[in-house]
This record gives structure tokens, sequence and C-alpha cells, in this order.
């Protein structure tokens, strides 16, 4: 599982504060304005709000890390690209694992300016559902 520099471990650790629910700890590596964008979602700026709407989508997640892919732009931020598989508890209490991800985020000055989601959840969950 590469790691190419800082900003990936900016966001290897914000991830984890994520997962781990300590939303306090996620909040310090947010720059002003930070913004969430995830599959079948408005975009949302606090973190209490992904809290609340993922509640329907599964009881908990987690990532497995397959890389993580760092490119600088021309605007001095360093653009995160990170990919993988999700693990976790849909909301019956069913298990499910292997499901990919990748998540792209903007860094300046160590901090996230934004994170956008792409994800197989929604498939997984169509399939359960039949």
């Amino acid at each position: 599982m590469p790691t190419t520099g800082k900003s990936s471990a900016i966001v290897r650790a914000f991830l984890a504060a994520m997962e781990a629910r300590d939303l306090e700890a996620a909040r310090s590596f947010l720059a002003p304005g930070f913004e969430m964008i995830f599959p079948g979602a408005t975009p949302m700026k606090a973190l209490e709000e992904l809290v609340v709407w993922s509640q329907s989508r599964y009881l908990s997640v987690g990532k497995t890390y397959d890389q993580f892919d760092e490119l600088s732009s021309e605007a001095g931020q360093i653009v995160v690209y990170c990919f993988g598989h999700l693990h976790g508890v849909w909301p019956d209490g069913n298990v499910f694992d292997g499901i990919r991800f990748i998540d792209r985020f903007t860094v300046r000055d160590n901090k996230l300016i934004d994170q956008k989601v792409w994800n197989d959840m929604g498939e997984a969950q169509l399939v359960l559902q039949k």
C-alpha cells in the first residue's frame, strides 16, 4: 500500500478519524469551506451532515487501501487519490466487504479543501434488494 507523501498521510489520518467517528480530530484536518460530495447526496460542509446522511446507508464502514496517488496542481494544491475496498455492516446487521471506492481530496497548506467520493455501494445495495 504505497503512500507518496505528506498530503497522503493527512488524508489517511483524516479518514482514520472519520472511521473512528472522532469528529473533533477529523475537523482538525479541514480548511475553512471544506466540502464533501458523496454518491447520491448533495454537497455537505459539516462532518455531522455526513454522519446523519450515512446512518440510513450503513451501521459502520471501513476502508482497505490499495494505493494513494498524489498530483500537484497549478494552484499549489496537491490532489490525493486513494482507492481500495469498503467493508462494514449494513443497517440490517449483515456484513459487507469488497465494495470498490475512490476518494479524491484537494490539499492546500496541509488542510483538506474538499473530498469527492465514488463507490459501488449503491450497486451492492441493489443486489441485496433482489
